[in-house]
């Protein structure tokens, strides 16, 4: 039976945005030397930690905060599956590991359960759990901050800024909502009762771009995801081109434009991050 083109849509959407956002990440650790801390805010079920361990791109320690109750979860699975928890202990070194049900902390890695909306919270738990405020740092936010009303992400956004000297902040969730194809998206949603409670954000790039700019960034880029699709290896877009869906590409064309990666940074030991770009 062939695969569904919508099914093929969604999984080519995540294949870039996997791709999209790993390029920034390792162009970041390449700037430091990954002599950096990396901050996955929202990260849920993410196993970037993994993936970077695996390259031999792990930063000097790796925090991911969730919600507790995803974070016990993950806990869970990384507790009872060899392949999650023995890259945890094998780039542990010092005292033994802390855990509960909330929360792991080691010397790399970190996991914590905290509510992203109070920023004075998030800090002190990364805190407790050694994070340098005189490090560079990435934070990462996938599909995030459109679940935060505009005043709770620009407040963390502003925490974020404010906090570290040398940062980059990524974001990637939708834009160019306020047209007809954004408006089906939100109503369908809706009906699945999500809401989007920060979309009034995600009406351009340039919205996009001004609200980190207004929260205390010095850069800020945005770029849809159609021309992160352009970015991909041409040896993938040609295998993912002769797939089926091919019939489906004006459909392909409207969502990944109805999506975006955005960037910012703060450079004050000069690094060069203003010029990361694709």
């Amino acid at each position: 039976m062939k695969t569904k083109p919508c099914f093929l849509l969604m999984l080519t959407g995540y294949y870039a945005r996997v791709h999209g956002v790993s390029y920034l990440i390792k162009a970041f650790l390449k700037k430091t030397e990954c002599n950096c801390q990396i901050v996955n805010l929202g990260a849920g079920m993410d196993t970037l930690f993994w993936r970077l361990k695996d390259e031999n791109l792990l930063p000097r320690k790796y925090f991911e905060v969730d919600f507790p109750m995803i974070v016990a979860r993950k806990i869970h699975h990384i507790k009872s599956k060899p392949p999650l928890s023995k890259p945890i202990m094998e780039s542990h070194s010092g005292d033994s590991l802390l855990i509960d049900s909330h929360s792991l902390d080691s010397s790399r890695y970190s996991i914590q359960g905290a509510d992203l909306r109070f920023s004075s919270e998030l800090e002190e738990k990364l805190k407790k759990h050694n994070l340098d405020v005189h490090l560079p740092t990435l934070l990462v936010a996938e599909c995030v901050l459109v679940y935060m009303t505009p005043q709770q992400s620009a407040g963390l956004l502003k925490w974020a800024a404010s906090t570290f000297p040398v940062a980059m902040f990524i974001n990637y969730e939708q834009v160019n909502m306020t047209d007809r194809f954004g408006q089906i998206m939100i109503e369908n949603l809706q009906r699945r009762q999500c809401n989007l409670a920060g979309v009034e954000v995600c009406k351009s790039l340039d919205s996009q771009r001004e609200r980190l700019l207004l929260n205390g960034w010095e850069t800020a880029h945005a770029i849809d995801m159609m021309k992160v699709y352009s970015f991909l290896p041409q040896a993938d877009v040609k295998r993912i081109e002769g797939l089926e869906f091919l019939d489906e590409k004006e459909l392909f064309e409207q969502l990944m434009q109805h999506y975006c990666i955005c960037w910012a940074s703060k450079d004050s030991s000069n690094l060069g991050l203003a010029d990361i770009a694709f």
